[in-house]
């Protein structure tokens, strides 16, 4: 990406605007960290909500998303009840994760995505690549695809826990899709 492209806002997007609608059946929130430094274990968020409001320019565009912690899913019920208890992630006090972008810029295929990304009552900024997949035509509605990817720090969101057993970087891959505005 060149450096224009970093940090151009004033783009005009492929998309029409208006409010795209989000779709689950079609999107995955996954993640990546290592355990004892030796060895990544993969998991997914089975519970999300987005929402992409696309405006006339890159820099009018704005991207929400929550993810339900509880929905955590790594393939292991044990790990899992481990992970969303009190001694780790404690979905009790941390029930969401929200995510609210603050610019979009770029071209082409290639975007960048700041926002801040609130785990608990604990808020960082984070940027994401993202890459335009492009647009489909399916059931009589427009869909456009987007893959976002980026790595936060649990001890930046307080979630220090672990000591050498989890690693501190978390790599984060959300695969997202949405339906274009009906009457557009």
């Amino acid at each position: 990406m060149t450096q224009d492209n970093a940090v151009n806002t004033a783009v005009t997007l492929p998309l029409a605007p208006g409010q795209w609608t989000f779709d689950p059946l079609h999107s995955a929130v996954n993640f990546t960290i290592r355990h004892l430094g030796i060895a990544k274990v993969r998991g997914r968020f089975r519970e999300v909500s987005a929402e992409l409001y696309v405006g006339a320019t890159a820099g009018g565009t704005r991207v929400s998303a929550e993810i339900a912690l509880a929905s955590l899913d790594t393939g292991n019920a044990d790990r899992d009840a481990h992970t969303l208890s009190a001694d780790l992630l404690d979905v009790e006090k941390r029930p969401t994760m929200r995510f609210r972008s603050t610019r979009v810029s770029g071209a082409g295929q290639d975007w960048s995505m700041e926002g801040e990304l609130t785990i608990g009552e604990v808020t960082r900024p984070v940027t994401l690549a993202v890459e335009f997949g492009g647009l489909g035509d399916f059931d009589g509605s427009r869909h456009a695809g987007f893959e976002a990817t980026g790595e936060i720090r649990r001890s930046d969101f307080g979630l220090d826990f672990g000591g050498g057993l989890l690693g501190d970087a978390v790599k984060i891959q959300l695969d997202m899709e949405f339906v274009e505005p009906v009457g557009v």
